[in-house]
């Protein structure tokens, strides 16, 4: 653990075991929808928190922005209705101070304000001496430090009830999801904070509804603490983010289906091959860096000969047939082409570091 980080297990302030599961719609809209939706989703036995955005930092003008101050009366009907804690997003002072002094459970910063050091701050300092639980989602952009940085911040003031929240990366490329889960980001954030709780958020991973269970199973299987999954009476009729909203019906069945595996096994048969494999896996390691430490020292012997004859670094003819003929052998061993393209890349970008070393190098002068 990070020295000066202190923390209390998601468990401890949720009383309850993992997986911790939070629903709600992804905005208070009315308090009728917001107490139906929570009585709906309380009914399902399957969740631990209820949530409802009240202040909502939208991308552009125009679109719904929240119902400010007055859905913090319908939050806590809808807690009065069904005996659940409520969480809601806040991005400012203003926001805290509204929140405890309407009762409400638990906090949680937006990826908006996450990537701001000055907001996060004025939470943080806000927060000073009130024992309350507070989630960090992951800022909009790829950026772990940023994420840990506002955790920091938060530490500092005094809050030790916290847990981050992974809800993926904005890019400008889109594919299936509306954010890059990038889970990598998030498993670097775990291995350098192991008692941090990390929550996903597959509903704004996925911008979709139909991938939710699938992004929910994922994150399970990577050992995150829960799932913050968005839910509407209504979703086709939200008033913000429809597609990624499910009904209460359908996130009692998306929860019932997950597989919740275990962290280990005590059994010796299961231990000892466990202990083989990665042995195995060891010893291959050491065979691959081994082999990689070689086909640099060639990088560098190309990088001189190049220099040599006064040949540019940069063949591209000669990368685009690695690309081809690599990949096309990888598939063939069963290895898939984004993982072999990115290995690559990183493979050739080190020998372009390589031989531009040699191609710089001065000769001394006598």
């Amino acid at each position: 653990m990070k020295k000066g980080l202190e923390l209390q297990s998601i468990k401890s302030w949720m009383n309850t075991e993992k997986p911790i599961i939070i629903s709600g719609p992804c905005s208070a809209e009315t308090e009728e929808q917001t107490v139906a939706t929570a009585k709906q989703i309380a009914a399902t036995g399957k969740v631990h928190a209820l949530r409802a955005g009240i202040w909502k930092p939208r991308t552009r003008p125009g679109q719904y922005e929240g119902a400010g101050d007055i859905g913090l009366q319908w939050l806590m009907s809808a807690k009065k209705e069904t005996g659940l804690p409520v969480t809601t997003e806040v991005a400012n002072a203003a926001h805290v101070e509204a929140c405890l002094k309407a009762g409400v459970d638990i906090l949680w910063i937006g990826a908006r304000t996450t990537v701001n050091p000055f907001s996060v701050q004025e939470i943080a300092d806000s927060l000073k001496g009130v024992d309350i639980p507070v989630m960090v989602k992951n800022p909009v952009n790829p950026d772990l430090e940023l994420w840990i940085g506002a955790l920091e911040r938060l530490n500092k003031a005094g809050i030790k009830k916290m847990a981050a929240i992974h809800r993926g990366f904005s890019s400008f490329e889109k594919g299936p999801f509306r954010n890059l889960p990038m889970w990598d980001i998030a498993i670097e954030l775990k291995t350098r904070f192991p008692e941090l709780d990390i929550i996903c958020d597959p509903s704004h991973i996925s911008g979709n509804r139909d991938l939710i269970a699938f992004i929910s199973q994922k994150a399970l299987d990577l050992d995150m603490a829960g799932l913050m999954i968005e839910s509407h009476i209504n979703p086709d009729a939200a008033w913000s983010d429809a597609k990624q909203q499910v009904t209460p019906a359908v996130l009692g069945k998306i929860i019932s289906e997950l597989v919740v595996r275990k962290t280990s096994s005590e059994d010796k048969t299961f231990k000892d091959t466990l202990s083989l494999l990665r042995e195995q896996i060891d010893q291959i390691d050491d065979e691959v860096m081994q082999k990689l430490a070689q086909r640099m020292k060639i990088s560098e012997k190309i990088g001189q000969y190049k220099k040599e004859n006064n040949v540019t670094i940069l063949q591209v003819t000669r990368w685009e047939e690695i690309i081809h003929t690599r990949i096309a052998l990888c598939k063939a061993m069963g290895l898939s082409e984004e993982f072999t393209t990115e290995l690559l890349k990183l493979i050739h970008h080190e020998s372009i570091q390589v031989q531009t070393k040699v191609m710089n190098q001065m000769k001394a002068r006598v």
